[in-house]
């Protein structure tokens, strides 16, 4: 026959000290947690000012068909690219930290006039983002041209050149991390 133990009890007086004691040892191990699992570099992450060149580049256009003769069938009425000049941002994709100012230089470096549009930007926070009044920079010809901005959100930002016949192949994107993505990143591949 097996015996039973009778269950232990507690003095009235030591229950209440049990409680606290467990309240403070799962508010230590939640505090633990919490602590570890947030990424250390998140919060000491510092917004820099970043530097940042995009250059045009022509890679179809009409004045090519002198070098490439299939150009002169593409560029046609009812060829592929009628109405239509293929232009690039080089480079297309653009990365920053959220909080970072980007300092722009647009090298525009042949004849035509392009701009730089970013079509998300449309709250009243992000045209401010821009230093200049809004968030289309013209692009001359033959021209650097300065722009800043302030990465005030993480996301990917599509831009794009706004000039008709430039549409919609010269675009790209502007990526803009948020700090926790770049935590403990040090930038020499670590």
């Amino acid at each position: 026959m097996v015996a039973l133990r009778s269950p232990v009890t507690v003095p009235p007086h030591r229950v209440g000290a049990r409680r606290v004691a467990a309240a403070l040892a799962l508010l230590g191990a939640v505090s633990a947690c919490a602590c570890s699992a947030q990424s250390p570099g998140a919060v000491n992450y510092q917004p820099r000012t970043r530097e940042l060149t995009v250059t045009t580049v022509p890679m179809l256009v009409k004045e090519g068909r002198t070098v490439y003769p299939f150009l002169a069938t593409d560029f046609a009425s009812g060829g592929v690219l009628e109405g239509k000049e293929v232009y690039a941002f080089s480079p297309s994709t653009l990365t920053v930290v959220e909080g970072d100012t980007v300092h722009f230089t647009f090298v525009n470096p042949e004849d035509d006039e392009h701009w730089f549009f970013l079509p998300d930007c449309t709250e009243e926070e992000d045209k401010e983002s821009f230093v200049l009044p809004d968030c289309a920079v013209r692009l001359p010809g033959q021209t650097r041209t300065h722009a800043t901005y302030v990465a005030r959100h993480a996301g990917i930002y599509p831009f794009m050149c706004t000039v008709v016949r430039h549409v919609p192949m010269m675009q790209g994107q502007l990526v803009v991390l948020s700090p926790a993505a770049v935590a403990g990143r040090t930038g020499r591949g670590e």
